[in-house]
């Protein structure tokens, strides 16, 4: 089962006595009186947004109290908390395949009938559904994020390119580039996640979040279904540079800001980093067009931070007053706005004209998730992908994924 022995570590702790219980629910009146609420959150980036945020609300009333805590290695720290029962009241965290454990051991509270939910896309809901595997909603989506394609508009302009909306659009334009001398893609394969961008656009796009609902069932393999996924990813290699196993994501962020290539898969959390390498370039970005069909290709735009309340905070109603504060659409607005991020709410917009192409895709509901949202951590997705491109075994790849996928299933 999963997380089995998470459950049992905390079932065990429980029959310790209601004082220990008492004392590792983590939230308590302080000596100021008010409600001391501790909300843990997973992104160091966001530390100082949340802080802000923190503390507006502190101010706002007098009867709660929140802290923010901000560790180094947040979800190893969130899991070894959770096996002595110190469970933060309200968790900060990706919709990925550790929330979807936590949430089927039973530690977040069930938040299905909250009125805040229906702020939120639906999108979003579903995608928190899916993740988790379950029909209850156990986090409210806050804010997400988005893979694709960034391209230089400068460089695309000088040699009259368009902006490619189809497959074969995107490798024609490739290869115009590359015939002039140029650099396609900018890849910075030397770092493990890197190399599985382009396979979260591939995989969802070309055969459905679905399949791996499917495959946590046994219904489908890897193996019968993402050979043209594959054959995609090893493509894209053909219109990198002369080191695509050599450079980090640190590296492309400061080619790309330099002009050294016209197109950089990546997701919009480089936006900040290219901008402070040069704060003058002209940046695009475009949904990764995996097929060609264009009214068929999706955003892959996933939820990056979700908000939980433990299932056995004292406090679930102040847990769930803080929340509606974030949800508030200045508040949403300011976060969004400083993380350069897409909000969860309903009618709160990202205006930083780098996107601009790419929001009618939020708009209009057109998006997919992160498809290694829904694989298992211990699978090791990024080094198998990395082995593949570098090896460039088809065979080898879909059957390690398979076997590792096959693996992890077995111990849960």
């Amino acid at each position: 089962m999963r997380f089995q022995w998470l459950k049992s570590c905390k079932m065990l702790l429980i029959a310790g006595g209601a004082a220990l219980m008492l004392t590792a629910c983590g939230s308590s009146e302080g000596a100021s009186g008010k409600v001391q609420i501790e909300f843990f959150q997973n992104k160091p980036e966001a530390k100082e947004s949340f802080d802000k945020l923190v503390e507006k609300f502190n101010q706002e009333q007098s009867e709660i109290e929140v802290t923010q805590v901000n560790p180094p290695d947040a979800e190893t720290v969130l899991k070894t908390r959770l096996v002595k029962n110190d469970v933060p009241d309200i968790m900060a965290l990706g919709a990925t395949d550790t929330f979807s454990l936590l949430s089927q051991s039973g530690i977040f509270m069930d938040q299905t009938d909250q009125e805040m939910i229906d702020l939120i896309n639906p999108s979003y809901i579903q995608m928190v559904k899916d993740v988790s595997g379950l029909e209850e909603l156990t986090g409210i989506p806050f804010a997400t994020n988005a893979n694709g394609i960034m391209y230089n508009k400068t460089l695309f302009r000088e040699m009259g390119l368009e902006v490619p909306k189809t497959w074969d659009d995107l490798i024609a334009t490739a290869e115009t580039i590359k015939d002039a001398g140029k650099i396609p893609f900018y890849l910075t394969y030397k770092d493990d996640w890197q190399t599985n961008l382009a396979f979260n656009a591939l995989a969802p796009n070309l055969e459905g979040i679905d399949f791996y609902l499917k495959r946590r069932d046994g219904e489908v393999t890897f193996q019968e279904r993402y050979r043209e996924i594959a054959e995609k990813q090893l493509k894209i290699l053909d219109y990198g540079h002369s080191d695509n196993f050599g450079k980090t994501y640190a590296d492309g962020n400061r080619a790309f800001a330099n002009g050294d290539a016209f197109m950089y898969i990546q997701g919009t959390w480089a936006i900040p980093e290219i901008r402070k390498a040069n704060p003058n370039i002209e940046i695009g970005f475009f949904p990764f067009p995996t097929g060609n069909d264009p009214e068929e290709i999706k955003l892959v735009n996933g939820i990056d931070t979700l908000l939980t309340v433990s299932e056995d905070t004292e406090h679930q109603a102040e847990a769930i007053e803080f929340i509606k504060f974030l949800l508030r659409e200045d508040n949403m607005k300011q976060y969004i706005d400083e993380q350069n991020l897409f909000a969860a709410v309903e009618g709160v917009t990202q205006d930083d004209s780098s996107v601009a192409e790419i929001l009618p895709y939020i708009e209009r509901g057109q998006v997919t998730d992160f498809a290694d949202h829904y694989i298992p951590s211990a699978v090791q997705l990024n080094s198998i992908v990395q082995e593949f491109l570098q090896v460039g075994d088809i065979d080898a790849y879909l059957k390690k994924l398979d076997e590792e996928w096959d693996k992890v299933a077995n111990r849960r």
